[in-house]
């Protein structure tokens, strides 16, 4: 049995049964770092002592717990091997934001998020690769040196969450955490062949996370299927009183409901989603991917989001005058080197964030492009009167060779045209496998209504149980 290439769900299932160890499975994805690290650049820091240590406790856990059924439903994640984005701060565990201003940075507390995991009894195997600071879409701005794709090692494998990605991809744990502000989750994951959830601004905890774009920042996450994403997010949601921007609404069982079916929803397709620049061949996989959704009783809307087009300068102008704001405080007084260690990607956003802040220019850009945010959220908020779910792809293109749009930076932003607008409007948002392109994965974007990440599971669920696509791995076992 290939441990390695294990569902969520499925793993449980061979634990509870003991058909397998906690250890072994740990084991099995130790093996796999330790094998495909040098070739892939996926992690940072790699836990193997305390992952092995927290395996064996497991393991004793579940063999002196009388009713292991209960156990195992009071930790739907027990034993489960986790990587987490290097943004994530972990008590005892350095934490770099994958640059050198931060990579001595041992933090003494677990963010929000990462306490509710090992709550839930997760297994952290490792803490992953990242452009520097969040600031990319491709990895190859981590000052640690760029990730690799596994379906391609001369390709990217998207970013900022690269390393959570291939991590995932290559059987070195079997979730992994990640953050999206732009797409840094969903183009990954379309780039891997991975599910990917970019949940509702506010649905899960900022607190502990190391902040990018605070109006913005989703912490999101990598599975195989919908349904493991469904279950780590019915661990991860919810109000917490260290972060403001966490409503009190109650976070419904994301599971209970996934198998409904979607016979009568209406998904809307979005002309401005089709643009002129997308590959054709990706267009056509996305079409084929809606036809299944037909098939199974949806109902397709055409709509307009006619603001859409604003989308990419409306984010390159909030994003860095925020990123501005949050970079202030790493001055290298209290905490990290000194700020000569930041990397050319995040001095150039520092630098457009100050100037678009500045007086006589925030009105010109900062306040403008405030209030055309407000006109894409509105566009959003008219389409969903018609339809309950928007599906459109995730990227526009397919990964691209490492270094190949390194020197130009506007060629490397168009990247996160598609996947940008739910950010700026605060909407989840899924991520799923839909075919291939070259031997190379394609993903489409299941977008919902703020809160309402039960639909788009439901949607992107529906589409999993008639395709295979979600099955295929990259021939990991063939490289040397």
């Amino acid at each position: 049995m290939n441990l390695q290439n294990l569902t969520i769900s499925q793993a449980q299932n061979g634990l509870l049964k003991k058909i397998f160890s906690v250890t072994e499975l740990v084991k099995t994805c130790i093996t796999n770092i330790r094998k495909l690290e040098p070739k892939i650049n996926a992690l940072i820091t790699i836990c193997e002592k305390e992952a092995l240590e927290r395996a064996k406790d497991e393991d004793i856990k579940i063999l002196r717990y009388k009713d292991t059924k209960r156990l195992f439903f009071e930790k739907p994640l027990l034993g489960i091997p986790l990587v987490l984005k290097d943004l994530y701060s972990t008590k005892g565990i350095k934490t770099t934001a994958g640059s050198q201003v931060l990579r001595d940075y041992v933090p003494i507390y677990d963010a929000t998020v990462v306490k509710r995991l090992k709550e839930a009894g997760v297994i952290i195997v490792g803490k992953s690769n990242l452009d520097a600071w969040a600031h990319g879409s491709s990895g190859e701005n981590s000052d640690f040196g760029p990730t690799r794709n596994l379906w391609n090692l001369d390709l990217v494998p998207g970013g900022s969450s690269s390393g959570s990605a291939a991590s995932l991809s290559s059987g070195e744990c079997l979730a992994a955490t990640g953050t999206d502000t732009g797409g840094s989750v969903r183009l990954p994951a379309s780039f891997c062949n991975l599910v990917g959830l970019k949940p509702t601004y506010g649905r899960v905890s900022r607190y502990g996370i190391i902040a990018m774009c605070s109006s913005m920042d989703s912490i999101g996450h990598f599975t195989r299927t919908v349904e493991d994403s469904a279950t780590i997010l019915r661990v991860t949601a919810g109000k917490d009183p260290n972060d403001a921007t966490t409503p009190n609404i109650p976070v419904p069982d994301y599971v209970k409901n996934i198998r409904q079916g979607i016979k009568g929803l209406r998904i809307g397709i979005p002309k401005e989603y089709f643009i002129a620049g997308i590959n054709k061949q990706i267009e056509a996989k996305i079409k084929d991917a809606l036809k299944k959704l037909a098939g199974l009783g949806a109902a397709m809307v055409p709509i307009s989001l006619p603001h859409t087009q604003y989308s990419l300068a409306v984010y390159y102008i909030i994003q860095p005058a925020e990123v501005s704001s949050n970079l202030a405080r790493f001055d290298g007084i209290r905490f990290g080197n000194q700020r000569s260690a930041f990397s050319a990607e995040a001095k150039r956003r520092i630098m457009l964030g100050t100037y678009t802040l500045s007086a006589g220019y925030y009105d010109a850009y900062y306040l403008k492009a405030m209030k055309v945010r407000s006109l894409i959220t509105k566009d959003f908020e008219q389409a969903f009167k018609k339809v309950d779910v928007i599906a459109a792809p995730v990227s526009p293109t397919l990964p691209w060779k490492i270094g190949e749009k390194a020197d130009d930076p506007l060629k490397m932003y168009m990247s996160d045209i598609l996947t940008i607008p739910a950010n700026l409007a605060g909407l989840p948002a899924l991520s799923i496998p839909v075919g291939f392109v070259q031997n190379l994965p394609v993903g489409m974007q299941i977008i919902g209504p703020q809160f309402k990440e039960e639909l788009i599971f439901k949607a992107g669920y529906s589409y999993q149980q008639v395709t295979d696509w979600h099955e295929k791995k990259p021939l990991y076992n063939n490289i040397k």
